[in-house]
């Protein structure tokens, strides 16, 4: 019996191309760091090997620690004096990337949906970046950080999409079972992962991402619509 819907952000609450996204965003981030001394290639580069330290956390530490341990060995130790400006980027001008995100009305009904229901709401989206970071990309989505028990960062987690480890500190955290749960998402290798331990899932099809082309025939997707009616008929 599914007692929670389990929500993916980028590319499913809040409609988006990651590509367009992430460049955007970067340009404002060069920008503010620049002038600390932050050669644009290489904060960039520094960005992403941060970031892909992350995806491979053992869970031995949070996705932050592993972040700026990456970051650090790239720039310095130096580079942690700078973390207060990366918090005032993230609390100020990343908000200028909303010009890279759309925007649709019915996440707020599929959550609302969802709430009606009875069924408990979490946001399940990759946790790589901060906690205010994530705030923001939800209000962006016309929702509220208190329509979620939970909602993933960098700060309370200490695995990453694709890793079944991620969905499993969520479970752990919510007290729930994976047969409880129906994951709602737009990629079919992060989130449709979900499966193999035993969640249901909902793949929405509006920004879909299947970059290894696996057959989707037999999962349940679609756009608002169907994710509307399918969440009514649980």
């Amino acid at each position: 019996m599914i007692t929670t819907v389990l929500f993916d952000l980028d590319g499913t609450l809040l409609p988006m191309d990651n590509d367009v996204f992430t460049k955007g965003y970067f340009k404002f981030l060069v920008k503010k760091l620049s002038p600390h001394g932050y050669d644009p290639q290489q904060l960039v580069d520094g960005i992403w090997a941060g970031t892909a330290a992350m995806v491979k956390n053992d869970g031995a530490c949070t996705n932050e620690e592993v972040f700026w341990k990456k970051f650090s060995s790239v720039f310095g130790d130096m580079c942690l004096e700078d973390k207060p400006v990366f918090d005032e980027f993230y609390k100020c001008e990343f908000k200028l990337a909303r010009d890279f995100c759309g925007f649709n009305p019915k996440a707020r009904e599929a959550v609302n949906t969802a709430k009606a229901r009875g069924l408990r709401t979490a946001l399940a989206t990759n946790p790589i970046f901060p906690a205010v970071a994530t705030e923001i990309r939800i209000g962006w989505a016309g929702l509220d950080v208190s329509d979620f028990e939970l909602y993933t960062t960098y700060e309370n987690s200490r695995f990453c999409k694709p890793s079944l480890s991620y969905y499993r500190e969520i479970l752990q955290k919510l007290s729930c079972g994976a047969e409880e749960c129906l994951m709602v998402g737009n990629d079919a290798d992060e989130d449709m992962i979900a499966t193999e331990l035993g969640m249901q899932v909902f793949l929405l099809t509006d920004c879909l991402i299947n970059k290894s082309s696996k057959d989707l025939a037999d999962c349940p997707q679609g756009g608002f619509d169907e994710l509307i009616k399918f969440i009514k008929n649980i």
